[in-house]
């Protein structure tokens, strides 16, 4: 069948940019996972308005085609991956916020960064504090799409917590919003958490109202030199089941040295596991909340703990972290996982990956969201050896297959995607799969939105 023509879809789009140049097209085709086998889309539209992605969609509709929507591109489970033959719906040029330090809230388009979205409400000394590691780079849209956390996760929740509202624009064209800013609101079924998450598969978001809350207050870091991350797990057990610390972070060495290779800050690269941890508790509070983290890592085996009050050394550890997927990077090609257990089960998880390193004999790098129980292995290949990068794709199910036998996830925050749709079945069990695909299906007959993700 040939393709439909774009001529009536750049009549209705008005100040939207359509894009059909093939070298352009080109740069749309994956998300930083790079998921294999992406399809040549028919165009690009980078849309600026909820107007110009019902005029999409309608077009779309109409015609049957595949829509993929993407933000900022950083996403790392190949959930915008482009179709072949069908339409990326861009809306990296839907930037606009409005920020009410009245009711503490912010209507936000999708377009906006993490980081444009925490200076803008920082100026009315307020803060959003969901904060992937990619905080920088990676578009508030994307967040909502996947549900990102990030670092002070364990103390003040994922995205979702944040979430008050939201315009959504589904596969018919219609734009439908969900709540508001309310901080209180039980009327009727529960929306907006729907969307949250779904990986641009029931509907596109176009403006979201999230919650804010009063900027942190100054904070306290504690960093401990561990033998290895199964030592450094039984440290965060000890934490947790007394405190929320703000921050509760790991790094094995294999990350520790890609970040030290890379940024030449100082990182001890004979560490087994580097723990952080950061106190934000007001007065005395937390200077006893620190010391009560240090001397639990001093009990569960640290060789050497710092810790300091300077807001610009802790901001270091802080920054290590964040590099490591980017560093990482840089040594080799990589198969990013995001696997998720039970804080009780996080030491048998951490020594389960690293038996499936040894026994696949691919190196897998662990950093993680700690206090949550959120891992992030990282398969690294540096070279083009097929029989390892075989090896490595057994792994890569292997981790999740682990995670999910311990009652765990395939995803803390990344999203699905294309790469962990063939595990989601095992974690969700064919009933939540056959409810999900019949939600799915009330909101996308045709199955244009996004297919191939999750579902």
């Amino acid at each position: 069948m040939p393709a439909p023509s774009l001529d009536d879809l750049a009549d209705r789009l008005g100040e939207a940019q359509l894009l059909t140049d093939p070298d352009l097209l080109q740069g749309y085709r994956q998300d930083w996972a790079k998921a294999p086998n992406p399809g040549m889309p028919l165009a690009v539209v980078r849309a600026r308005s909820t107007e110009n992605v019902q005029e999409v969609m309608r077009w779309a509709s109409a015609h049957g085609v595949p829509v993929v929507p993407r933000g900022a591109g950083s996403g790392l489970s190949g959930g915008a991956t482009a179709v072949e033959g069908g339409i990326v719906l861009s809306t990296e040029q839907m930037r606009h916020i409005d920020v009410d330090p009245v009711t503490r809230t912010a209507t936000v388009q999708p377009g906006l960064y993490n980081a444009e979205v925490k200076a803008a409400v920082a100026e009315h000394g307020l803060w959003y504090p969901p904060d992937p590691s990619s905080y920088e780079i990676c578009s508030i849209g994307g967040n909502i799409a996947t549900n990102a956390g990030g670092l002070c996760c364990v103390k003040y929740g994922v995205t979702t917590d944040y979430v008050l509202g939201m315009t959504v624009v589904l596969a018919d064209g219609t734009a439908v919003r969900l709540g508001g800013a309310r901080l209180k609101d039980s009327a009727g079924l529960s929306l907006t958490k729907l969307f949250v998450g779904s990986e641009g598969t029931l509907g596109i978001v176009t403006e979201i109202i999230v919650r804010l809350i009063p900027e942190q207050p100054p904070r306290s870091t504690v960093v401990g030199i561990f033998p290895d991350v199964v030592a450094c797990s039984e440290a965060v057990l000890a934490i947790t089941s007394r405190t929320r610390p703000a921050m509760l972070e790991f790094m094995d060495n294999t990350s520790i040295r890609a970040v030290e290779a890379d940024l030449r800050m100082g990182l001890d690269t004979t560490a087994g596991a580097m723990l952080l941890a950061q106190s934000d508790l007001t007065g005395s509070d937390r200077a006893v909340e620190t010391e009560f983290m240090a001397e639990a890592f001093r009990a569960h085996g640290a060789s050497e703990v710092f810790a300091t009050d300077d807001p610009d050394e802790g901001e270091q550890f802080t920054v290590a972290r964040r590099a490591a997927f980017t560093s990482l990077g840089k040594v080799g090609s990589l198969l990013l996982e995001d696997v998720g257990v039970p804080l009780p089960a996080l030491p048998q998880l951490v020594a389960g990956i690293e038996e499936i390193s040894a026994r696949r004999d691919v190196p897998i790098a662990l950093v993680a969201h700690a206090g949550d129980g959120n891992t992030h292995p990282i398969i690294v290949l540096e070279d083009d050896d097929e029989d390892r990068a075989a090896r490595a794709q057994l792994a890569f199910g292997e981790v999740m297959e682990l995670a999910i036998g311990m009652g765990g996830t395939i995803t803390g925050e990344h999203g699905v995607g294309r790469l962990k749709a063939p595990w989601l079945p095992a974690q969700l069990g064919d009933d939540v799969m056959d409810l999900s695909r019949r939600i799915k299906s009330a909101l996308d007959p045709q199955g244009i939105l996004n297919p191939g993700v999750m579902l």
